[in-house]
């Protein structure tokens, strides 16, 4: 038989890991052959006096615990644990426990508590590293978290779920070198680890390896065929390379749609399917998803408006980019008499002109990166916000979370994600008729607040120097037609190329001028171009330029071509300020039809087309007329300056009144209701 410091050793194991019952064996049969040690005694009815509640033993009490947490009864684990807690009060498992229920049930400052004196009590206790990393991580508090993890890595050296979770929060602080190392380390020990896969992907894909990425994505489909989150990731990696070779026998005849539970990213499936109805569901069940049980305490109303109504516009693009680039025009116009103009920033770029510039045309620029959802919810309330906006969504970086918690009493959706949000929390929607259709109402949760022009913020003071290059400088031809789609390489599809090669085909010494995304992505459209009987040559790829510059060259182009399920909207307008004339094909969900937004608020709706047929007719007809072509590109020019997508100024006032009116109605206690600013 083992020493008594050996026993009990072996025992305390036992009681951390809540197996209590089986501890007060290993002291019993120890009893049985030394009866008269006094220490195993001690330790046996002190086991045992801490084991018992109310006739339920403590290692029951563990198993009713862990049935309650499957079923997401928190709160009853909490009183459960708190009884466990004052029966063995220097037991660390006990305290992980209660800890774990506290965190799951959204009570983070109680959650740490307990957490810390599970680990002080057992600093080996690597699961409690790994829940208080968790806890650390949903809090945004990377540097605490990635530690917490490595302490439990450390613990257990070969456990690829903690190897995979530093990966997580190292890609989280923008360390993407060293988490791609964690990634493989963790496949390596368990290379059927579906998450690591994922990160992995994640990670190629943002440094352009994107072939690879896909088939990083690939491989947690595989993994997971039933998780529709895992196919709409993959689906979206081969949109992102124009790969639209055949799919495999179980990826095909996949409605992609996802339920609740097993949801699907918004945003990824936009090329997929001309839906708003399928995009709303999908918006619905990710809402689901960011549902939160503990709420802050309803806003008190006013009796009146306030002098200065408070605007809360919330982004993680508030630098350098084609969010920005749009609303600058935007934030320098806002009536400051009336409007009190407060920018929340949770993105990781602080730098850049247009952010210095923001910092001087708001009241407030509040960098909240590296703030929990909680506090930056706070912060906004103790601000006063009275309209927070949501100008991202459920893109890239977005945080829509934190409007589930409510961060005013009025919420917007506005730009950033083109389409519906299916929450329940964000009232209304910035639209226009051309965007919402009355056909297309019901495919949105929101209440539609109608701008008279275009949904569209536009800064009608961009400056571009001229460019001086010849056109065989950018790789075009001296002469003939050029053709070009400055879209994301994702937008593409079979659909429009075939017809973009049809017009190559019919247009002598014309080229196509696209976007050049990726490496993978250029050689996927050659290829496709060369199926089609098209010299690759005759695709030409415009590289990444800053703004100014990227605008200017836009002059060696004669006509852009939009994409249907996802059109063209900060490169239309774009397009259109340059003086290029764009054709377009409106469908059906908001993305589908924003391009004709576009063009009927800059007065050219005669390049709206009804059908591929007349899409490719108009397209046609300019390339062959360079008469045509020229008196477009004149109008095109001369509206600019005059139309009302140009007109900051005045969209900024329609903006503002449609502020206005759902504040009225607010304070009428009224529900959010359509607001048409076109007939007022």
């Amino acid at each position: 038989m083992s020493s008594f410091d050996q026993l009990s050793k072996r025992a305390k194991k036992l009681e951390n890991r809540g197996q209590i019952d089986e501890a007060i064996k290993l002291y019993e049969q120890f009893l049985q052959d030394y009866p008269k040690n006094t220490r195993a005694k001690a330790a046996l009815e002190k086991l045992r006096d801490s084991a018992s509640r109310n006739g339920i033993s403590a290692q029951q009490a563990f198993m009713k615990a862990s049935q309650l947490i499957e079923q997401g009864a928190f709160p009853r684990v909490i009183e459960l644990a708190k009884q466990l807690v004052e029966s063995a009060p220097e037991n660390a498992q006990v305290w992980n426990l209660l800890g774990f229920a506290y965190a799951k049930d959204q009570k983070p400052v109680e959650a740490e508590k307990c957490l810390r004196k599970a680990i002080e009590l057992d600093k080996n206790f690597a699961t409690a590293w790994v829940n208080i990393a968790n806890l650390f991580s949903s809090q945004k508090k990377f540097a605490l978290a990635l530690q917490a993890f490595q302490n439990a890595s450390y613990l257990q050296a070969q456990n690829a779920n903690i190897l995979n979770s530093c990966a997580t929060v190292l890609m989280e602080m923008q360390r993407f070198d060293e988490a791609e190392r964690f990634c493989v380390q963790a496949i390596t020990n368990d290379p059927n680890l579906a998450d690591a896969y994922h990160n992995l992907a994640v990670i190629l894909y943002r440094n352009k390896k994107r072939a690879a990425a896909k088939q990083a994505f690939e491989k947690v489909a595989k993994l997971h065929p039933s998780s529709m989150s895992a196919l709409s990731d993959f689906l979206y990696a081969r949109a992102q390379i124009c790969d639209w070779s055949l799919l495999a026998p179980e990826f095909q005849n996949v409605n992609a749609i996802g339920n609740p539970g097993n949801c699907v990213s918004p945003f990824s499936l936009l090329h997929f399917e001309d839906d708003p109805y399928a995009q709303k569901k999908r918006s619905e069940n990710r809402a689901g998803e960011l549902a939160v049980r503990d709420s802050f305490p309803q806003f008190r109303r006013p009796g009146s408006r306030p002098q200065k109504l408070k605007i809360g516009y919330f982004s993680a693009d508030f630098h350098n980019h084609a969010t920005l680039s749009l609303m600058m025009g935007l934030f320098g116009d806002h009536d400051k008499s009336r409007f009190e103009i407060h920018t929340y920033s949770y993105g990781g770029v602080t730098d850049g002109w247009r952010r210095a510039q923001l910092q001087k045309l708001v009241d407030k620029n509040w960098d909240v990166r590296g703030f929990s959802d909680r506090e930056i919810v706070q912060h906004a309330r103790d601000q006063g916000i009275d309209i927070a906006i949501d100008l991202k969504g459920y893109t890239q970086s977005g945080r829509p979370q934190l409007f589930a918690y409510r961060m005013a009493p009025i919420q917007i959706n506005y730009v950033g994600y083109p389409g519906t949000l299916g929450a329940d929390y964000i009232d209304y929607l910035i639209a226009d008729h051309i965007i919402i259709p009355d056909e297309y109402k019901n495919a949105y949760s929101e209440k539609i607040i109608y701008m008279p022009h275009c949904y569209q913020p536009n800064d009608g003071g961009r400056e571009f120097p001229e460019n001086t290059q010849a056109r065989t400088e950018l790789g075009l031809p001296e002469s003939g037609f050029v053709f070009c789609s400055f879209n994301a390489n994702y937008k593409i599809s079979p659909r429009e190329f075939d017809i973009w090669m049809r017009l190559l085909k019919k247009v002598d010494g014309s080229v196509l001028w696209l976007f050049e995304g990726s490496e993978d992505a250029m050689l996927n459209l050659r290829k496709e171009a060369g199926n089609r009987g098209v010299d690759p040559a005759r695709l030409v790829f415009a590289g990444f330029l800053p703004e100014e510059q990227h605008l200017a060259r836009h002059k060696h182009a004669d006509l852009f071509l939009d994409t249907f399920n996802v059109n063209a909207h900060t490169t239309a307008s774009d397009a259109l300020w340059t003086g290029l004339p764009l054709v377009t094909l409106p469908g059906k969900q908001f993305a589908a039809r924003v391009a004709a937004s576009v063009l009927k608020a800059a007065n050219l709706p005669e390049l709206i087309a009804k059908s591929e047929k007349e899409y490719e007719a108009l397209a046609l007809d300019l390339a062959l007329h360079p008469e045509k072509t020229a008196a477009i590109k004149a109008k095109v020019k001369d509206n600019v300056k005059a139309c009302p997508l140009f007109d900051t100024k005045s969209y900024t006032l329609d903006l503002e009144r449609g502020y206005d009116a759902a504040y009225e109605r607010y304070l009428r206690q009224q529900a959010p209701g359509d607001i048409d600013l076109v007939s007022q």
